[in-house]
């Protein structure tokens, strides 16, 4: 939708200061923009390495642990897992990137994984056991992590809008605006001046009537 704006030298001083107030906004998102990007490419650079490792060793524990489900007896499985000896906590905390709020998980343990009889369990379950235990606190920073990383797409998307909308509406509309109302004055003073010139000849032609002998 075009900008109306009257056809006056303060409207066009006005629209010219919005001009220039809109391309240092652009430019102040660009450069928003491009940090984001930035912040997001190390995250998900440093998540991409740190899910695959999680993956491989998940999927190692998940091996060990079907081999003692095979090789033991149900009740035994159940009995070894019906209490757990640790208690995981997750604490809270946040940092900031670039104005936004991201949250940090960590996980503290305490007491042991291990608190069960040896007589009916077998070695593949204290293996995947103790992998389990090992690798909690690197999936629930994954969690924060994926949570970070929907937080600063969000953030990316939210920013690159406002600077497609400034870069290709606003400032262009601005601009046009500019355009029409010089072009416009332009037209009036072309206008004036070919009047203002009438009126001198005519006066002119007056004076030279009035001073002709009688």
């Amino acid at each position: 939708m075009a900008i109306q704006a009257r056809a006056t030298r303060m409207e066009l001083l006005q629209l010219r200061k919005r001009v220039a107030l809109a391309r240092r906004g652009h430019k102040l998102l660009k450069d928003k923009l491009d940090e984001l990007m930035r912040q997001f490419k190390l995250l998900i650079s440093e998540y991409l390495g740190a899910r695959q490792q999680l993956e491989k060793e998940l999927e190692a524990a998940y091996k060990e642990f079907l081999f003692a489900r095979a090789s033991m007896r149900g009740s035994a499985l159940a009995d070894a897992l019906r209490y757990p000896g640790a208690v995981a906590t997750v604490k809270t905390s946040t940092r900031r990137v670039m104005s936004l709020t991201l949250p940090v998980f960590d996980v503290s343990m305490e007491g042991s994984w291990l608190n069960y009889g040896m007589l009916d369990t077998t070695p593949e379950l204290d293996r995947a056991l103790e992998v389990y235990a090992r690798i909690l606190p690197e999936i629930v920073k994954l969690a924060g992590q994926e949570k970070a990383i929907g937080i600063l797409a969000a953030e990316i998307d939210r920013t690159r809008r406002r600077v497609n909308a400034l870069e290709y509406i606003l400032i262009p509309e601005l601009q046009q605006a500019v355009a029409a109302i010089r072009l416009k004055l332009d037209e009036m003073e072309r206008g004036n001046l070919t009047r203002l010139m009438k009126v001198k000849r005519m006066v002119e032609q007056r004076r030279e009537g009035s001073q002709a002998p009688a």
